[in-house]
């Protein structure tokens, strides 16, 4: 069995360890929440005083043009891009998630509705299993459409070539299910959607940053984002949005804020979209929580994804190996797919008392996290994560499962 001093030893010969160090870590606190919240660049803060005594402070508003503020969501875009293979001009850093994801299905529903040859597609495909904001986006949607939408879930990955056909107008799946960590193939997946005409939208909260993605290699058509996960840009850190460039000057969306204009100091009085992703843009940009994001961005010129790829799939090998080994008399189960091509940066593991042993876990400098229905959720962010860290935690688990030390009427916290 594998002891401390060998994971000691793997750290020592990671190339990419010495990245570790361009994050703010507290000392004794063991960080697997990265796919939640990914730990702070030690950059943010100077960076952050910069945009607030500086350009905020000191010139005031002359900053939308001479520090940048106005085209950071198209400069973000284009340091983002070659992360998740799109190209520059094509993406834009804005809003959140759920606004952008909103966006992306409006105008896949707008495109398919004009579209002389699909008039009758009314089914969103998509996972009952996938994040619910994406699920609780698509119905609100559908129901103020009012015009025959309906949400089609499937249970599996699965059963998504049984359930897309010719009445469906979009497939909207997360790459990498925030459960279960399960990876999807995104080629086979946008082919199957389009042979039957389908459009498809990419929810990649729990990919981008954490392994290669090519959204233009792999045909898709529309991709959402955060960047506060895997990326690290901050809590609650505006989102992105990509759109397909043969979509992009016939993209439309009920959204269409002034910083989507044309011309937005122009002050027209009607609506005319910009070219390209800008009009993806809805209202006034969040300069400070943006200007962070560039942080983490700048981070992934030190390494390519291929590299973090290769760590992230030796953590949690080694992660799901020493469970299993130090673990074993306890009724742990893996929800997380063993196979590389199926497996995200985050692995889970299910366990009756799931929600208590994370907090003992918690409280013991070991941060991971809980999500229902009794899931552990262990994230791996190989830009910090070390390999002793690991080893690590696994001991800690063991430890309390074995004196189960965790405390089953404890209180539960808001955020799980």
């Amino acid at each position: 069995m594998m002891q401390r001093t060998d994971a000691l030893t793997l750290d020592q010969h990671d190339l990419l360890a010495p990245l570790r160090d361009q994050f703010a870590l507290p000392d004794g606190v063991i960080y697997l929440d990265g796919n939640s919240l990914g730990a702070r660049p030690k950059a943010a803060l100077a960076r952050a005083q910069q945009v607030i005594e500086q350009e905020w402070g000191h010139d005031l508003i002359r900053s939308w043009n001479q520090s940048g503020w106005f085209d950071l969501p198209s400069r973000l875009g284009d340091l983002l891009a070659p992360l998740i293979g799109a190209a520059a001009g094509d993406i834009v850093v804005t809003d959140t998630t759920s606004l952008n994801l909103f966006k992306a299905l409006a105008g896949a529903l707008q495109r398919q509705a004009s579209a002389s040859t699909s008039a009758a597609r009314r089914i969103i495909v998509s996972e009952r299993s996938n994040f619910p904001t994406d699920l609780y986006m698509a119905e609100g949607l559908a129901r103020w459409l009012a015009r025959g939408y309906q949400l089609r879930l499937v249970d599996s990955p699965d059963e998504l070539a049984a359930a897309i056909d010719s009445d469906t107008a979009i497939v909207m799946l997360t790459h990498v299910n925030y459960r279960s960590g399960r990876l999807l193939d995104m080629a086979a997946i946008n082919q199957m959607a389009h042979a039957h005409g389908a459009l498809t939208v990419w929810d990649l909260a729990h990919s981008a940053g954490a392994l290669p993605i090519d959204l233009q290699g792999d045909d898709a058509d529309y991709a959402v984002g955060c960047t506060y996960k895997y990326l690290n840009g901050g809590p609650g850190a505006p989102a992105f949005i990509w759109v397909a460039p043969r979509h992009q000057a016939s993209f439309d969306h009920p959204l269409s804020g002034w910083w989507g204009h044309a011309a937005p100091f122009a002050m027209d009085p009607a609506f005319v979209p910009a070219t390209g992703i800008r009009r993806a843009l809805c209202g006034t940009q969040p300069v400070v929580s943006l200007a962070l994001v560039e942080c983490g961005l700048a981070l992934f010129g030190h390494t390519s994804m291929a590299a973090l790829r290769a760590k992230s799939l030796a953590l949690t090998d080694l992660f799901i190996t020493l469970v299993e080994q130090r673990c074993a008399a306890h009724p742990l189960q893996l929800a997380t797919p063993r196979p590389h091509a199926q497996r995200g940066s985050h692995v889970s593991f299910t366990h009756p008392h799931g929600y208590p042993v994370m907090q003992a876990l918690i409280a013991r400098g070991v941060i991971g996290d809980y999500r229902e229905p009794h899931i552990l959720r262990f994230g791996f962010t190989p830009l910090y994560t070390r390999f002793v860290d690991v080893w690590d935690a696994v001991d800690t688990l063991a430890h309390i499962l074995d004196q189960q030390d965790y405390d089953l009427d404890g209180e539960r916290a808001l955020v799980t």
